[in-house]
């Protein structure tokens, strides 16, 4: 494990750009996939949704395969999708069966502020009242699953490769991931700040432009939704890439090997 410096933290976001536009067409082909398989699994009464979550660190050593097969420079396969559920998948479908067991912790926790409203929102889509914004208690539940979310998503950031690629077990593979994240949280700060700014701001300012520009052009309305659909499309496979990216910074792979010394030549 290494610690980076805070810089590093953006770039990893450029590495996982440069990791999409090496093969965009698999990419969105590959999320998509994904996507349409979660889906289906979702559809599956009582288990489908908690399946699906399981399932969850399984697939994201997929996409951390697929990364590995573009840093080689080897083309994306339909196949790698699945690489996942050929590395350590006893360890991965454990770590998912924690994921859920927490993710289901931290929603009920956040239930005991709001009455259960969030939720009933993450969960069934149930609408959250307007007295429920008006007084903040739904305000407050988010930012309490956010607080209990944090150290969790940083035990589960590496945890998935950790797993697969370095034959960790479950709780072995938690405790490096958090404690990478924790001594590395200056880079990982400023990434989550360049992620925020990418998701946010810079899709804001564009549909502002945009905007003011149909004052003038109403018949171009149906750019606005657009830009942002393939703005955020083009977002989550790299982001899916950063996570790679900063994997081999922080877990960098180990030289090979160097070669045996010659054997001594005999006195005499």
């Amino acid at each position: 494990m290494k610690v980076v410096p805070s810089h590093h933290g953006w770039r990893w976001l450029a590495r996982g750009w440069t990791l999409f536009t090496a093969s965009p067409f698999m990419w969105l082909t590959m999320i998509f996939a994904y996507w349409l398989l979660v889906g289906f699994v979702g559809l599956v009464p009582v288990v489908g949704a908690a399946a699906a979550v399981v399932l969850i660190p399984v697939f994201s050593v997929s996409f951390m395969a697929m990364c590995r097969a573009l840093e080689r420079r080897r083309p994306l396969e339909p196949g790698l999708l699945f690489a996942g559920f050929r590395a350590n998948l006893p360890a991965l479908l454990t770590l998912g069966g924690i994921y859920l067991v927490a993710s289901a912790a931290i929603l009920a926790a956040s239930a005991t502020v709001d009455d259960g409203h969030l939720m009933r929102w993450m969960l069934a889509g149930t609408a959250v009242p307007q007295e429920a914004f008006a007084d903040g208690s739904v305000l407050n539940a988010a930012l309490l699953a956010l607080a209990l979310y944090l150290p969790v998503l940083a035990a589960f950031w590496f945890a998935p490769v950790l797993a697969a690629w370095d034959a960790m077990p479950a709780a072995k593979a938690l405790f490096y991931s958090f404690f990478a994240v924790l001594a590395n949280w200056r880079a990982f700060l400023v990434y989550g700040m360049v992620v925020a700014a990418v998701g946010t701001i810079v899709p804001g300012i564009a549909v502002a432009f945009v905007g003011a520009a149909l004052q003038a052009s109403p018949e171009v309305r149906t750019v606005v939704p657009a830009f942002v659909l393939m703005f955020f499309i083009g977002l989550m496979p790299t982001l899916f890439a950063s996570f790679y990216a900063s994997y081999r910074d922080v877990f960098p792979p180990a030289p090979p090997d160097a070669a045996p010394p010659e054997p001594a030549s005999p006195a005499g």
